[in-house]
């Protein structure tokens, strides 16, 4: 691996020749300037991976030579050093572009962990650039993308599955991204010149979901004025998408695994079955193993459907994604709003990785969205991004023992509704994927939220 190249520009002989002396032996290559013009000049000839800069120098000080630094090399990391500690420097250094503000003297442990986080903002960049060109344009926004292990290992289970007849159970949290996997899988399958439909288990009643998926008679129902053929037959030689399987009452699970079963349907009011060629792909972010224990989803059907089980992982577990990901959305949304955004400053990125994201990638597609509208500039800035708490910090530090976190003394409904509330908040507002945390079911989660008035 090639050495990180550091530019350090200080007009103290002593203090310069003591960085680089540091940075050496740390494994970095560093050059030095004794000014800014000097500093500038250098940057226009040669891309370094990191610039520390001080603020006070004879001739064109550090805040100068950070503005024309940054008209060279945009994404270049800047670390201002200053023996003057003011708040108003740091907030006009960031500002312009400074990646960090650090004050004299050094810590110097600060200074290499600073640093490598820099160096690590410009590799993972590196590397979004290279991959960002082998995906090519944009299909409509339907490609599945990452470079981590576990997607890797997504990938590898898409291209052995595919080219099966085999059913499919797609697992994960609300918004990895499982529909894209069912394309996926439908794209690279024999039935691909044949239609995919994909159904919202979840959007529709019981009644209405057997009628949309097997179809019905005329007059089975009221309203029913034409018989209609149901998604079932739409998806004939081709594939059929069930996603939010897990919400399906009883009596739908039942018929529906007669479908698998038979290869059959019948129309709602209708006594003749219908034969279907179709290959089942469903979803769910629920446990269904867990919701057979409970007896809320039938033990043969789940076993129908979990011929093959595929996982896509939550993005907190695939965080060296998020760069990629990022960038993407960016790229598409730009466009979108005539927008000329090149990318996001270092500290913006940074705050991008340490999000949990408990919408997951859904989430980071809106929050990207939303930075793009509210940028002014050509860099997208912490400032637009939302507030989150970093991975890790959730836990409340400041509740004493005693305590359990200030909820004894209150009364429990009210203990109840702000644990419901915080959830929901915490899931993006998905009600689904809330009842899925709290474990209680989204009939229940819709009866409590309207008790405490919140629905």
């Amino acid at each position: 691996m090639n050495k990180a190249q550091i530019l350090v520009v200080d007009d103290d002989a002593g203090h310069l020749s003591m960085l680089r002396t540091v940075l050496s032996g740390w494994g970095f290559v560093p050059q030095g300037a004794s000014d800014g013009e000097q500093a500038v000049a250098m940057v226009r000839e040669k891309a370094y991976d990191a610039v520390l800069l001080d603020v006070r120098m004879a001739g064109m000080g550090g805040m100068e030579a950070l503005s024309r630094i940054k008209e060279y090399n945009p994404s270049v990391p800047v670390i201002i050093m200053t023996a003057y500690s003011s708040v108003e420097t740091a907030i006009a250094a960031l500002k312009t572009g400074a990646y960090d503000y650090l004050t004299k003297p050094l810590d110097l442990d600060v200074l290499r962990l600073t640093l490598e986080r820099a160096l690590d903002h410009m590799r993972l960049a590196a590397e979004n650039a290279s991959l960002r060109e082998q995906l090519g344009p944009s299909a409509g926004g339907q490609e599945i993308i990452g470079k981590s292990k576990a997607m890797r290992d997504l990938f590898n289970m898409i291209g052995l599955v595919a080219p099966t007849e085999a059913t499919v159970l797609i697992t994960g949290e609300s918004g990895t991204g499982k529909e894209l996997v069912a394309k996926a899988i439908h794209a690279g399958s024999p039935r691909a010149s044949g239609p995919l439909v994909a159904v919202n288990c979840a959007a529709l009643s019981e009644t209405l979901l057997e009628s949309e998926l097997f179809g019905h008679e005329k007059g089975a129902f009221t309203g029913a004025e034409r018989r209609r053929e149901g998604r079932f037959l739409a998806a004939n030689k081709g594939s059929i998408f069930l996603d939010e399987i897990g919400e399906i009452a009883q009596p739908i699970q039942a018929k529906l695994l007669r479908v698998i079963q038979e290869r059959e349907i019948q129309r709602v009011g209708g006594d003749k079955p219908v034969g279907v060629d179709v290959r089942i792909l469903a979803a769910t972010n629920r446990d269904l193993k867990k919701e057979v224990e409970e007896g809320r989803f039938r033990e043969d059907l789940y076993y129908r459907l979990n011929v093959v089980s595929i996982t896509v992982p939550p993005l907190r577990e695939r965080a060296e994604d998020i760069p990629l990901l990022a960038q993407f959305f960016l790229a598409r949304f730009a466009e979108k709003n005539r927008k000329r955004i090149k990318g996001f400053t270092p500290s913006a990125m940074d705050n991008l990785i340490h999000c949990p994201w408990p919408g997951n990638v859904r989430e980071l597609e809106n929050a990207v969205e939303r930075a793009v509208i509210l940028s002014v500039g050509e860099y997208v800035s912490e400032r637009e991004l939302p507030l989150c708490d970093p991975i890790g910090t959730k836990a409340d530090a400041g509740a004493g023992a005693g305590d359990v976190g200030g909820l004894t003394g209150r009364a429990l409904d009210d203990v109840e509704r702000e644990v419901i509330l915080a959830t929901l908040e915490s899931c993006g507002g998905n009600k689904s994927e809330t009842a899925r945390v709290l474990g209680i079911t989204r009939a229940t989660l819709h009866k409590k939220l309207k008790k405490y008035g919140d629905d």
